[in-house]
């Protein structure tokens, strides 16, 4: 096996998978209904008889130091997190979860009691979605820990929502509330550089901590045909709007007053505007719908937000009450960014 040589390079995530996307075009297999770009790969492969799915597959690093902290986060929290980044891409989609693979990678020296509170937290999210823990692999790592999750899901064939159906004058929606979990981020960032030894209260911040992947809202999305197009907030919302509009070959105009905002904490406050507007890890899921869609004011239980429409303008506005806007710049998650 040839050795691999890993070499620093300065490079936007960005641009780095669109490099990854040309060279993949060249090996496109017909299976492939969809492939990078989306939420999930879609895979279309011929079955027998009767009622025919595809396949949605997804995959998502957990790096010790870039996704959690084992001073912060305890083992639940980190297992639970692992698979629910997995499980939200499947939401994101419409689909179904029906399989995981995990691979785990470890310092020598982990404690088996951390390994076991982890795979608690994971396998307890897996059941509650019928979802198996199928296999994986495990190797000792250098430093840190590295979990890589793989979910496979389902889905109606040819019924998939992806992030390039948007159209101009559809509107645009997002599920629960925005921010919690940044903001207990940056909760957490600021007792450290404090030094202050009292740790958040999980309990307290719930959406950080064990978020909730909106498995049922998506799939009722899905089946009732509701959403025209369809992300997980998993990089904040201005990256994640920015991510579908782009798929979609659109704009978009989005009202700051209109956009939900999470309250944390005890006594619970709502967080800043900055955190709703480019805070990650908070799963909920933003789709669009023609303007002909009836779309509930609840949907599975969880709280529907229209936050503004899709334009022919392929820039994104942030608009105040008064009509007055700035072009949004996508200021949330993203790798390599210096």
């Amino acid at each position: 096996m040839a050795s691999l040589i890993l070499v620093a390079v300065v490079i936007a995530e960005k641009a780095l998978i669109a490099q990854i996307r040309r060279l993949a075009r060249s090996a496109k297999n017909p299976a492939v209904a969809t492939g990078i770009g989306d939420d999930c790969a879609v895979l279309r492969v011929q079955a027998g008889r009767g009622k025919e799915n595809d396949t949605l597959i997804t995959t998502d690093f957990s790096l010790e130091g870039v996704h959690f902290r084992s001073d912060w986060h305890p083992a639940e929290s980190v297992g639970h997190r692992c698979l629910a980044r997995g499980l939200s891409d499947i939401a994101a989609m419409g689909g179904e979860p029906i399989a995981a693979f995990l691979s785990l990678a470890l310092p020598g020296d982990s404690p088996q009691s951390w390994v076991g509170r982890f795979g608690r937290g994971l396998i307890n999210l897996a059941e509650r979605y019928g979802v198996t823990l199928a296999g994986g692999d495990t190797a000792e790592s250098p430093k840190g820990i590295l979990a890589d999750i793989v979910v496979v899901g389902t889905v109606a064939k040819g019924k998939a929502i992806l992030r390039s159906g948007a159209r101009p004058g559809d509107l645009i929606y997002v599920s629960g509330e925005l921010g919690g979990s940044a903001a207990a981020l940056w909760m957490m960032q600021k007792k450290t550089q404090k030094k202050l030894k009292r740790k958040l209260n999980p309990r307290d911040y719930p959406r950080h901590f064990f978020p909730e992947p909106r498995i049922e809202l998506g799939r009722i999305l899905c089946e009732k045909g509701l959403a025209s197009a369809m992300i997980d907030t998993s990089d904040g919302l201005s990256t994640d709007l920015s991510h579908l509009c782009e798929e979609s070959g659109v704009g978009a105009e989005i009202q700051l007053q209109l956009i939900p905002r999470a309250s944390v904490g005890k006594p619970a406050r709502e967080v800043d505007p900055q955190f709703a507007l480019h805070g990650g890890e908070d799963y909920e899921l933003l789709f669009t719908a023609p303007r002909g869609k009836r779309i509930p004011l609840r949907i599975a239980g969880i709280p529907i937000t229209q936050i503004g429409h899709v334009t022919r303008d392929k820039k994104i506005f942030l608009m105040n009450r008064g009509g007055l806007g700035y072009q949004l710049q996508p200021l949330g998650w993203e790798h390599f960014r210096s």
